[in-house]
């Protein structure tokens, strides 16, 4: 007999060949209800083609297939001006080993095809990192030099997203208001992430599995890995974010991202600004000037054809006893609480 406490999770480990490469343009692979649990596989955004120092980018990928989508997943009963809510559970490595690359025209220190020059490119390397999962950490060994350095495990999802507005269909490496790649370390476990429907049954989708990585994501690429990740869905109907947020036990977040930086930045803020101004009842100036003083502001990437950056403040300089976001959080964090102890068999 089946346990009531104790949620279903039932896993879900997609066909290569069905991997989404745009958010938006692809038929859903699953249908998903309300307070359902999956445990699903995401592959890293190598598509798993890079394996050794020697797999160069260039020889080993081709664009426009990086970055690949597990889902879309259609979502039972959203509809557009609702929002879907994800809860990530558990984000964990699926693999012993990960990898970093520099490639070609492709990061924050070099030119790309959006800074241009006449430049030649950076040389194009491969590192492989050795991932100690009971310890928690990875291996970083330099490759000219004699060096190595043991770095924490910090799991978490470069992109999150569901299908666009007005029909778009979007790249994956392309992060907007729709979520996608916004390589933001906040994407991890214990934190439930808020996005817009913008069409039936939101079709959202995640990937581009990060071990680790310092923000901005500087040279284009994370510690990348493939990954398990145990995530909930729950709906709210008739409230629709206009830009992602994000909220774990501790903190609020709006991802902000277009180009140029600052554009992402004044986004991100005037959007936390106005959300903690309707849930709470404070004046959009008083609440203008508190944000003023308490927020962080994360560098998520300066590398994607959009910049992100996320704009972050502690619950505890906020209002009391306020339901974010309905209570969906909490709710969700309690689910993910059990499915853990279920695990553990605690």
């Amino acid at each position: 007999m089946t346990d009531p406490s104790q949620p279903l999770v039932t896993r879900f480990v997609q066909d290569p060949k069905t991997y989404a490469w745009t958010f938006g343009g692809y038929d859903p692979v699953r249908r998903v209800r309300p307070g359902e649990v999956l445990d699903v596989y995401v592959e890293d955004c190598f598509d798993g083609r890079i394996r050794s120092t020697a797999d160069l980018p260039s020889k080993s990928i081709e664009y426009p297939f990086i970055n690949p989508q597990t889902g879309p997943f259609y979502v039972e009963g959203a509809e557009p001006g609702d929002t879907i809510a994800v809860h990530l559970i558990d984000v964990r490595p699926a693999r012993d080993w990960a990898v970093s690359a520099h490639v070609l025209f492709f990061g924050s220190l070099t030119g790309t095809r959006l800074t241009a020059g006449l430049q030649e490119p950076l040389p194009e390397k491969v590192w492989l990192y050795r991932v100690d999962a009971a310890a928690a950490e990875l291996t970083f060994d330099a490759l000219d030099s004699d060096y190595e350095v043991r770095l924490p495990l910090q799991p978490f999802h470069g992109t999150i997203g569901v299908a666009p507005a007005a029909h778009e269909v979007r790249n994956v490496l392309v992060p907007e208001a729709f979520g996608g790649n916004m390589d933001s370390p906040e994407v991890t476990a214990g934190t439930t992430i808020y996005l817009g429907v913008n069409v039936p049954g939101a079709l959202f989708s995640l990937g581009d599995g990060h071990y680790r990585m310092g923000e901005g994501e500087v040279c284009g690429a994370a510690v990348e890995g493939a990954m398990n990740t145990v995530l909930t869905v729950e709906l709210i109907k008739g409230v629709y974010c206009e830009w992602p947020r994000f909220e774990d036990d501790d903190a609020l977040m709006v991802a902000g991202s277009y180009r140029p930086l600052e554009d992402a930045f004044r986004i991100a803020h005037t959007q936390l600004v106005r959300w903690i101004a309707s849930s709470t009842g404070l004046s959009v100036w008083d609440t203008y000037q508190l944000v003023s003083q308490i927020a962080t502001s994360r560098v998520a990437n300066v590398v994607d054809p959009n910049y992100t950056m996320v704009a972050k403040v502690p619950k505890r300089y906020l209002p009391r006893d306020i339901p974010w976001m309905d209570g969906v959080h909490g709710r969700m964090r309690a689910r993910g609480r059990a499915v853990m102890a279920a695990r553990s068999g605690k």
